[in-house]
């Protein structure tokens, strides 16, 4: 039923985005929109409803692309990077710059990301509106709409948190036809009331069901996840911690008994991925209805074309930095096999072959590249800037590159994932003095990826073990950031201040409001 629904939900997605328009800016509110909606479109019944919510979810599909605040996270982390491979990738120097904690409020993906995640919020403030103005006119059952308010707050509430994670302190906007066209800044503890108060009031009203009428949307359980998430985070946004209603928003989920960690780990990120029973909220990414997941291109290199018949040549850039692939045992489930794409991982490195099996050549390689024109993945990266290795660094394959993919990828990404319910679980555990409980939780995990158990749990090992069940899957920046390990000096990067665990309120949004502050530091 869930596979089937991946398609039959994508098609209800779909179907009011041409009365619903993806809106790119925070202060630009394209009240013509609303002239297009009449009473013989207004939704009045349950499916209408959820065909209303298209343009809500469609909001969703620009997170997993290029430059915007999803490679903000990951390039800004110890995860992943984009060096500067000659003439290739150095993009005014953004990425160097993201990589060494020395963005400023000019980035381009600075201001991709503020656009992207306030063109969520106001889709949903549209819709909101709209549910909210046909109760009010006694145009629909105000028993019905309700849910479906509840539904769109919850997904507003992810959009604000990602900005309250990224951005710190920023406007709330909650209204669309009269909203102020210059909303000011708001401290980042109010952001995180609000966020709290609006998941408070809107989570307890969802479905608290797992089938085909859920997949892709908020239900209770992605609603507890959100919150589990806001309070892990608690004290890096407000001083203040809240493990405990961590554990009770993380046993909510456990103890419904819907979620479960899948037997293979990869099963969550295959092609046909919609039936795992581990992932709790996705992103059902269609090659042709859904776009945006471009992984393969901004990873693989030219000639990985080959590997797996890509209708498109990929453009070679982000990869891993070497501790971080080396932080996994070779007997790692999670890792991949080096010089074999047959088997899974998270990475592909060493020794690259076509689809039939035939050695890759890079005829383009440096003259000095130890390994020479056979293409070679190595673990280590020469240098960030200006002259990386053409072949240097692993490349990030956790997600399914099917033979003859378009540059367009059909996984459905998964936002929330069960396994990271455990682990948000077991550090709350861990710093409220439960490390028994919650070792039992992370070797979980171990146990799946077919590696030893920890004896102990450390913060050290802990953070590890986040880092690689996690990886580029989006949290890596703020668990950094909770363990106080971003400011450290890593490859490449030198120690940075603390005014850099948020970005830089973007210039071009500070030209067009002048009611808006610059964070600090910037």
């Amino acid at each position: 039923m869930i596979k089937q629904f991946n398609f039959a939900g994508k098609a209800l997605l779909f179907s009011l985005f041409f009365l619903l328009i993806f809106n790119q800016s925070c202060t630009n509110l394209d009240e013509k929109i609303f002239s297009e909606l009449t009473e013989d479109n207004f939704p009045t019944t349950e499916e209408q409803f959820i065909s209303a919510l298209g343009a809500t979810y469609t909001s969703l599909y620009g997170l997993a692309g290029h430059n915007s605040i999803f490679a903000l996270q990951e390039v800004s982390s110890d995860e992943a990077m984009i060096p500067h491979r000659g003439a290739d990738w150095f993009d005014g120097g953004q990425w160097i710059r993201v990589h060494r904690h020395e963005y400023n409020a000019r980035e381009e993906s600075v201001n991709n990301g503020w656009n992207f995640l306030y063109g969520g919020v106001n889709n949903c403030n549209r819709v909101i509106d709209l549910f909210s103005r046909l109760v009010q006119e006694g145009k629909v059952d105000p028993a019905l709409a309700s849910g479906f308010i509840a539904e769109v707050r919850t997904l507003r509430a992810l959009f604000y948190y990602w900005l309250l994670d990224g951005y710190g302190n920023v406007p709330i906007v909650t209204s669309f036809a009269d909203a102020d066209p210059n909303p000011r800044t708001r401290p980042r503890a109010e952001v995180f009331e609000f966020i709290e108060r609006e998941l408070n009031e809107s989570v307890p009203q969802l479905a608290r069901l797992k089938d085909g009428s859920t997949y892709a949307r908020m239900n209770f359980y992605a609603g507890r996840f959100l919150q589990a998430k806001l309070y892990l985070n608690s004290e890096a946004y407000t001083g203040k911690a809240e493990w405990a209603r961590v554990i009770a928003a993380c046993d909510d989920i456990i103890n419904s008994g819907l979620y479960d960690l899948e037997s293979n780990y990869f099963n969550n990120f295959n092609t046909n991925n919609a039936g795992s029973k581990e992932n709790i909220l996705v992103i059902p990414y269609d090659e042709q209805e859904a776009r945006g997941f471009n992984l393969a291109q901004m990873t693989l290199h030219y000639q990985s074309q080959a590997t797996f018949r890509l209708q498109q040549q990929p453009w070679n850039g982000y990869c891993t930095l070497q501790e971080f692939y080396q932080s996994y045992e070779d007997g790692d489930a999670r890792k991949g096999v080096s010089g074999n794409q047959q088997i899974r991982g998270n990475f592909l490195a060493g020794p690259q072959f076509d689809a039939d099996g035939n050695r890759l050549i890079d005829s383009g390689a440096e003259a000095n590249d130890p390994d020479g024109q056979p293409l070679t993945f190595t673990p280590e990266v020469n240098e960030l800037e200006p002259n990386a290795l053409r072949q240097a660094g692993a490349r990030i394959a956790k997600y399914e590159y099917a033979l003859g993919s378009t540059p367009d990828l059909n996984v459905d990404f998964p936002i929330f994932r069960y396994a990271d319910v455990l682990l948000m679980k077991a550090e709350a555990q861990f710093r409220t003095g439960a490390a028994g409980p919650a070792l039992t939780l992370v070797n979980q995990i171990r146990q799946r990826a077919g590696v030893a158990a920890f004896a102990t749990l450390t913060a050290d090992n802990l953070l590890a073990e986040r880092g690689r069940e996690m990886f580029y899957e989006g949290w890596r920046r703020q668990d950094l950031i909770r363990f106080g390990r971003y400011n450290a000096p890593w490859r490449f990067k030198p120690a940075s201040t603390p005014q850099r665990n948020i970005f830089p309120i973007p210039i071009n949004q500070i030209s067009a409001n002048p009611n808006l502050q610059q964070n600090p530091g910037y």
